[in-house]
């Protein structure tokens, strides 16, 4: 018997393996193992091939980037299709102050590299710093204004090397939690020279100073310098200042009230402590991050890598955004000619932020910025707001007394399985899927007691109007809407409807729903209530597409809406699989859940005949308004 292959690495298998081997001598035909010492030898060999095949399984499993387990090597793994995982990134605020100069017959001011303020947070006070000089002149008045800084939440640091003759000299930075977009390099020899981070390899020659960072072990970082081919290397015995700012990543996000602690000098070298105004905040600090996580490495570096560090398909631009804008939960990219009309040359971004609903202004501008590195001519990307359709849900849930201790406990545990799934990737994410049967037996599973579950299903965007101006509005919710069967005859309408809100020159708040034409379209009209009961007011105020799951309204000038976020439109789904479709975030909406349990008297025994039953419709009531 050949004992040259495994086919089993548990112990127990490995030791029969063995027994088996032996038995195949003629020496241990009728050997009883078992019985002798030699039971000892055979654990030993079995526990050394367990061991073996264990390591030898482990060092396979890390010489692969989908299969390996270590940071390093992981990062290694990476490196070598040329990915540079991402470092800690401070938060950053913008701010602005004064410096009033009188006496000193300054021209301009300069604000030192290093810490310039600090901020507040219920946690405590955080350092914020920036890692450049900044220098503004100073106006005739004897004033210096310091308008729309930017400033980094973390410690500035420097570290100094010489540039020596050494094989396999290494520039390291001994300090973790470095954000790297603030290290700045200088090389000083017979002059003073900045090096920059290398981006690309355009335009890079023997005489270009880059310089590389890579990471390494403990969640540290090397500078590495070029060879004179490409990228210059720095001359024998040059003195290099390597400054970089050490940060707390996301726990520096939030601060919004600074008070500065900075170094003023003006061109006179004079160093200013008094004139100086309190600081403005224009933008809390936001966009702090952790260090990029291991998941996150072997998701983005084949992407990265397979985009060749250039925007051209939707695809690349999903795979460079979460590279260039660490603080991204979920990306959506789509071309333009995806839509209807189609707009030609154009890219079509949506990006959801880690704790934040919408991304600001500046940060929209700044990854926009960015992009124009990587884009092609002749391809406009376009970053546009995202769009939240939220799934409603109405509950009711039987459940047997005698397995429970209370209908509460029942309750919370529905609540508690209700948010679970609400938490899951399948749900919150662009192209993200409700599975209604899938929750539903989540729900039965919740708890022994349950017997059974009625759920009702609704989806929501929220129209976020322009006030007191005339415009028109387009809601898609990219899900076949359901209507009343019996619409066509006696056009009741009432499949849409929606929270109050307010127009020029029409007093009272008004609502607005539909009215069927045909399985495909309807009319939207606005009403009002009174006595409870509606009174339309404009039957042409827009069109209803049911199957696309569309809905235009024509210009109109709304002045306000008693819902802080806007007009709530709802509708019932054709189907209660819910998708997400291109630029549609989905969010299955725990705060509206209603949730009944009712006791089930027939599971229980205590009324087996069912007369006094409390049954429940499965289908939505009718209300005119939400």
């Amino acid at each position: 018997m050949s004992f040259s292959q495994f086919t089993n690495l548990d112990f127990n298998s490995l030791k029969t393996q063995i027994k088996d081997y032996l038995r195949g001598n003629s020496n241990f035909t009728d050997f009883d193992f078992e019985g002798s010492n030699f039971s000892i030898l055979i654990d030993i060999l079995a526990y050394n091939s367990y061991i073996t095949a264990f390591n030898t399984n482990m060092a396979v499993n890390e010489a692969f980037i989908d299969s390996a387990t270590l940071r390093e090597n992981v990062v290694s793994l990476a490196k070598n299709i040329g990915y540079v995982p991402r470092s800690k990134r401070s938060a950053r605020a913008k701010v602005s102050f004064s410096v009033d100069t009188t006496g000193f017959e300054s021209k301009t001011v300069t604000l030192n590299p290093g810490v310039v303020a600090l901020g507040a947070l219920q946690g405590g006070s955080y350092i914020f710093s920036i890692p450049s000089p900044i220098t503004v002149p100073v106006d005739q008045n004897g004033i210096a204004f310091f308008n729309n800084i930017e400033i980094f939440e973390g410690v500035y640091l420097t570290k100094n090397y010489i540039f020596e003759t050494i094989p396999g000299q290494r520039f390291i930075i001994p300090n973790p939690g470095v954000d790297t977009t603030s290290i700045r390099v200088k090389v000083y020899s017979t002059v003073t020279e900045e090096y920059v981070l290398y981006k690309n390899i355009f335009n890079i020659n023997e005489d270009t100073k880059i310089f590389l960072i890579q990471e390494i072990e403990d969640e540290k970082y090397e500078i590495v310098f070029g060879d004179n081919i490409i990228g210059k290397r720095p001359l024998i015995g040059s003195s290099i200042t390597v400054s970089y700012i050490v940060t707390n990543g996301k726990s520096g996000n939030g601060a919004s009230n600074f008070t500065f602690s900075g170094v003023l000098v003006d061109n006179n070298r004079n160093t200013i402590t008094s004139g100086i105004s309190l600081l403005t905040t224009l933008q809390p600090s936001e966009n702090g991050d952790d260090i990029e996580s291991i998941d996150s490495i072997k998701y983005l570096a084949p992407r990265v890598y397979s985009s060749q560090y250039r925007a051209v398909t939707a695809n690349d631009y999903k795979g460079l955004i979460p590279f260039l804008y660490p603080n991204v939960e979920s990306v959506v990219a789509y071309g333009g000619e995806e839509l209807s009309p189609p707009e030609y040359g154009k890219v079509f971004i949506s990006i959801k932020p880690r704790n934040a609903s919408y991304l600001s202004t500046i940060t929209k501008e700044d990854i926009k910025k960015q992009l124009k590195q990587y884009a092609i001519a002749g391809i406009k990307p376009e970053i546009i707001d995202l769009k939240y359709l939220f799934i409603e849900l109405d509950i009711t849930a039987y459940y047997n007394i005698s397995l429970t201790t209370s209908g509460d406990q029942i309750l919370n545990q529905i609540l508690s399985t209700i948010q679970k799934y609400a938490d899951t990737r399948e749900v919150n994410n662009f192209a993200g899927r409700f599975k209604y049967s899938k929750l539903v037996t989540l729900i039965d599973e919740t708890s022994s007691a349950i017997t059974s579950n009625i759920t009702k299903v609704k989806i929501r965007r929220d129209l976020r109007p322009v006030f007191n101006k005339l415009a028109s509005y387009e809601l898609c919710f990219g899900n076949q809407f359901h209507i009343k069967k019996t619409n066509f005859t006696d056009n009741r309408g009432y499949n849409i409807k929606s929270s109050g809100f307010t127009v020029k020159d029409v007093d009272g708040t008004l609502y607005m729903s539909d009215t069927a034409i045909d399985a495909e379209t309807g009319n939207i009209f606005f009403f009002k209530l009174v006595n409870n009961s509606p009174v339309i007011i404009a039957r042409n105020a827009g069109t209803v597409y049911y199957k696309k799951g569309e809905i235009m309204i024509s210009p109109v000038i709304i002045t306000s809406s008693i819902r802080p976020n806007g007009i709530e439109v709802e509708a019932i789904p054709e189907s209660n699989d819910i998708i997400a479709l291109r630029d549609l975030y989905l969010v299955l909406n725990t705060e509206n859940t209603k949730l009944n349990i009712i006791e089930d008297t027939i599971s229980s025994g205590e009324e087996l005949s069912g007369s006094n039953f409390v049954t429940t419709s499965s289908y939505s009531n009718g209300k005119f308004v939400r």
